[in-house]
């Protein structure tokens, strides 16, 4: 009995001690003003996806979130700036042309639209980096998949 009670023993200070070291390690993390905003302002009553798809420019995300204020929206005219420049960064505008609409619809399901506009890539990377998408499930079909890489490749190249 008692050699049970050691080994629960031990199990449970791991345990508490892996949750108190999780607890205090996740208290560093700080949220950017723009991603509070859209939380409190507009996740509160709208799915993320239609954001996601828009990539939209400053003046197109300020006439949306004006629009949203409009609306009922609870930003403060102090933090529309911030919260264009977080929207333009994140869900910016993309080139037009064949894949684009692809591109919004498929990557941004797991990929903010920075992370595409921050990836400058040859051909031959960004087809492996679709590759790769698709091994993890990405629903990209075998139509889509000459259009999405030669959209990327054509407007993402490495810099």
């Amino acid at each position: 009995m008692k050699r049970t009670f050691g080994k629960t023993g031990l199990w449970l200070g791991i345990t508490f001690a892996m949750a108190a070291f999780a607890l205090a390690a996740g208290q560093g993390i700080e949220t950017e003003k723009g991603e509070q905003i859209l939380s409190q302002a507009c996740l509160s009553c709208h799915d993320p996806r239609p954001i996601q798809m828009e990539a939209l420019d400053a003046d197109g995300w300020t006439k949306i979130v004006n629009a949203m204020i409009q609306k009922g929206a609870q930003v403060k005219p102090a933090d529309v700036p911030v919260f264009v420049d977080y929207l333009v960064r994140k869900h910016g505008p993309l080139p037009d042309g064949a894949g684009k609409a692809i591109v919004l619809n498929v990557c941004t399901m797991c990929h903010d639209l920075d992370r595409v506009l921050m990836h400058g890539a040859t051909r031959e990377e960004w087809e492996d980096t679709l590759l790769s998408m698709l091994n993890e499930g990405a629903p990209l079909s075998d139509e889509q998949f000459p259009l999405v890489l030669n959209y990327l490749a054509r407007n993402f190249k490495p810099q």
